[in-house]
């Protein structure tokens, strides 16, 4: 099949990419235009240095990565390969960075790519150039390498043009045409030319071609400086490009690459140099190029002195060349990929480095030929991931720049994001303030991790210590705080949960043709059901409570779900999805004295068969409107209760009257994490993600396949009779064994999985970790162990749920 009209924007190593997997995939009438001559069209491409190291935090970049290796590792032009597959050196001269390589090395190894730990001489063994004095250990990954970039899209060019795909070089695009909401074509320099589909991948222009389209596209051109020196004597006499691994010295923000008996010196150290996308020269205009300018030698001054204390053999060498090369930045550092919410047919692949780029041409082309993509989980990726405020200029350009600072820096899993904040602040915000709360970030929220006014409840409790690392953002709080929401009451801010309204004469319909459980039923009711892509992965776990008889309350996830919704609402009119987040506000009141603090508070009857678990009803908490639901995510008798904002602060206070005096307290989401995974509840994004299914998750209790059909419902069939890996409960005896997410759980010295989330249990005395395992190890008492830095921690497998498998606390 020829398959739809589709302009491709820019010809550089995402779109060449693009090109070629769809075309692979048999849509051929395809046009790629770029402003720049071919292969080399003028932006990052044209000048990227081409390192491709594949360690990453997140399993979907490493696995863009790996894919990106091994297919370059396949090309080649007219003899000349387009990976140099010399191995990728990270060094540590550091304590600190030692350690740290020590987490990238689980990080890598979970993800299932060979690497492994040197000792300074084995470092000097693989680069003789680094000072042996300076290192105190490293990271090679073999796999990693050079990519040949500006070859690596003359290849793909060739190839996507075998199979007729057509190249426009010095096409400047003028604009994108669309009409009632869809794209219709792209206007050039030289013409017009009609699509059903058109795909930005521009780059540094990116926001100037997405604007085209009415999209926001939260990115930022950085300058980066890359110099070459000159011949180094050490070097004299290589004939090949690159012999030794690409070298990465992180504590001082420097890369390095052979070029012959030269090497290249990348630097991430100096001060942001943001431009405006509509600055940038043409290519016409460009002295050199339009994505390199002018190098700054100050900036580069520091740079040079440490790449003569760490390579000494340079100090007999010069700087000969340098540009500041811009290249793209983003606000969580992760690509943009997807299709406009308001165009249909405007696709995005922005933001992707050349590290990246084969594999986010691949995911792309599945996307748009299959209409999801199966071979990466992207929900980290898509461009409509993003709340409002994410995509202010002031937000966009400080956290851009700030991911530029960051590129390189030791970064928490906890660490609290940079400036703009404050941003969004319930209204329970004073309270928390006064009560001595220690904020993070949650989607722009501030939320309480954990409340210094607590302190003293942690004295005389056993709430042992964890390691360092994971002792940062952390408190004995947290402990006592999670503690006494099981022995008595407690207060959540609950705000930061997205809440979707869905209503209509067919938002019953609607919400039964997106979700996997059965939420048409009497008003009153909440169902806990998960939303699925075409291929049976979960998009989502959400809750869905009916309100009355068109109208029902949604808890998301994030702006994805909204997004998912919006994309699905029938064309009729009788369905409107609207984010009600910023109008409303939520407390979870929880633990066994849950309704000695509510019941003398109303007139409505909260005992257990006035309000059933999972049950919802409208009612007044003295004198606030609330919307009150019986449903607990740290598995304790409550409610989650719903009122708007303007009345956020009364609630607060209302409730925090009664509980005070029977020993209640306010409490944080340390707290909250480690209640939950004592009842196994899992959390979207880290636990699963689109790339697993309902039950290798432990969640197919929420499946109705008998319900009629829904998206997703077929290929759930399929998958269902084929379970080889399931989300398992670890339990880890050693309290100071406290991991953190993503290590690697070995069986034996076999890499088998990989954890999730992980907290210590207060209740249940032990260190909690969920994991993906193969199915045969998720049996209750198999030993594994997981790694965690220069640690192997012993674990098991549990059964699950730790705490009150009977559910007699919730239902009581």
């Amino acid at each position: 099949m020829a398959g739809p009209r589709v302009v491709i924007i820019g010809a550089g190593v995402v779109g060449a990419a693009l090109a070629d997997e769809i075309s692979a995939r048999g849509w051929t009438e395809v046009t790629v235009v770029d402003q720049g001559p071919l292969p080399a069209t003028g932006g990052s491409s044209s000048h990227a240095p081409g390192l491709v190291f594949q360690t990453n935090p997140s399993k979907t970049m490493t696995e863009l990565a790996r894919y990106t290796v091994e297919k370059f590792c396949s090309l080649e032009v007219d003899g000349e390969p387009c990976f140099l597959q010399v191995g990728g050196l990270e060094v540590a001269t550091g304590p600190e960075r030692l350690a740290e390589l020590h987490r990238r090395h689980g990080w890598i190894t979970a993800w299932g790519i060979e690497a492994r730990l040197l000792t300074p001489d084995e470092c000097v063994e693989q680069h003789p150039l680094v000072n042996r004095d300076r290192v105190l250990g490293g990271l090679l990954v073999p796999t990693d390498g050079l990519a040949k970039a500006v070859l690596a899209v003359e290849a793909q060019i060739r190839r996507a043009t075998g199979r007729g795909v057509r190249f426009l070089a010095r096409h400047e695009v003028l604009d994108v045409r669309h009409d009632e909401g869809r794209v219709t074509g792209v206007l050039t320099d030289q013409g017009e030319i009609p699509a059903d589909i058109v795909v930005c991948c521009a780059g540094i222009w990116g926001p100037k071609i997405a604007r085209m389209a009415g999209m926001n596209l939260p990115l930022t051109p950085l300058a980066h400086q890359l110099a070459w020196t000159g011949p180094v004597p050490a070097l004299a006499g290589q004939t090949e490009e690159a012999v030794r691994p690409i070298l990465r010295h992180q504590d001082a923000d420097l890369y390095y690459r052979d070029r012959f008996d030269g090497l290249g010196i990348g630097y991430y150290g100096h001060r942001p140099m943001p431009v405006c996308a509509d600055d940038i020269l043409s290519v016409d205009e460009a002295e050199d190029m339009p994505s390199v300018l002018k190098f700054t030698e100050e900036d580069f001054e520091d740079a040079w002195t440490e790449t003569k204390s760490l390579l000494p053999a340079t100090r007999e060498a010069k700087v000969e060349e340098g540009i500041n090369g811009l290249f793209s930045f983003t606000t969580d550092g992760y690509p943009l990929l997807g299709e406009s919410p308001d165009v249909k047919g405007f696709w995005v692949a922005e933001a992707v480095w050349v590290t990246h780029s084969a594999g986010v041409g691949r995911a792309v082309a599945e996307w748009l030929v299959d209409g999801h993509c199966s071979s990466f989980d992207l929900h980290e990726c898509d461009v409509n991931r993003f709340e409002p405020h994410q995509l202010s200029p002031e937000y966009v350009l400080a956290r851009d720049c700030q991911n530029f600072v960051e590129v390189y820096d030791i970064l928490h899993p906890l660490q609290p994001s940079g400036k703009p904040r404050p941003i969004r602040t319930s209204p329970f915000y004073a309270r928390q303030q006064e009560h001595g709360a220690f904020f993070l970030e949650a989607n722009g929220w501030e939320r309480p991790q954990w409340y210094e006014a607590n302190a003293p409840l942690a004295e005389g409790r056993d709430i042992p210590a964890p390691n360092d690392w994971a002792a940062r953002y952390w408190s004995p709080v947290v402990g006592a705080e999670a503690q006494v929401t099981r022995e008595k009451v407690a207060l959540y801010d609950m705000t930061a949960l997205k809440r979707l309204e869905v209503s209509g004469p067919g938002a019953g319909g609607f919400l039964e043709r997106l979700v996997t459980g059965k939420v048409a039923k009497s008003v009153g009711s909440v169902t806990y059901t998960l939303l699925l892509d075409h291929d049976g992965g979960i998009r989502s776990d959400i809750t869905v409570a009916r309100l009355a008889p068109d109208r029902f309350q949604v808890g998301a996830n994030g702006n994805l779900d909204l997004d998912w919704f919006t994309r699905h609402l029938p064309a009729d009119g009788t369905v409107q999805v609207r984010d009600i987040t910023a109008g409303t506000c939520c407390i979870g009141l929880w633990g066994p004295l849950a309704r000695e603090v509510l019941q003398p508070l109303t007139d409505q009857d909260f005992s257990n068969d006035g309000l059933k678990y999972f049950r919802a009803r409208h009612a007044h908490i003295g004198s606030v409107p609330v919307t009150a639901m019986r449903l607990s995510y740290v598995g304790e008798l409550g409610w989650e209760l719903y009122t708007t904002a303007d009345l956020g602060q009364k609630l607060w206070d209302t409730l925090w009257a009664a509980a005070e005096p029977l020993g209640g307290i306010v409490a944080g989401r340390g707290a909250f994490n480690s209640l939950r995974l004592e009842k196994g509840y899992r959390s979207f994004g880290t636990d699963m993600t689109y790339a697993h299914d309902p039950y290798e998750a432990g969640v197919g209790f929420a499946v109705r396949l008998d319900k009629g059909d829904f998206i997703g419902r077929n290929a759930l069939v399929r998958r269902k009779a084929d379970v080889r890996r399931r989300l398992s409960c670890l339990t880890i005896e050693d309290p100071q064994a406290v991991v953190m997410g993503k290590e690697p759980v070995y069986d034996g010295d076999r890499a088998v999985g990989y954890v999730t989330s992980a907290a210590y249990g207060y209740t249940v005395g032990k260190g909690i970790a969920y994991a993906w395992l193969p199915a045969e190890l998720a049996t209750p008492g198999t030993a594994v162990h997981i790694g965690y830095f220069d640690q192997r921690i012993e674990a098991v497998v549990a059964e699950e749920p730790l705490f009150d498998p009977s559910m007699s606390r919730l239902r009581g």
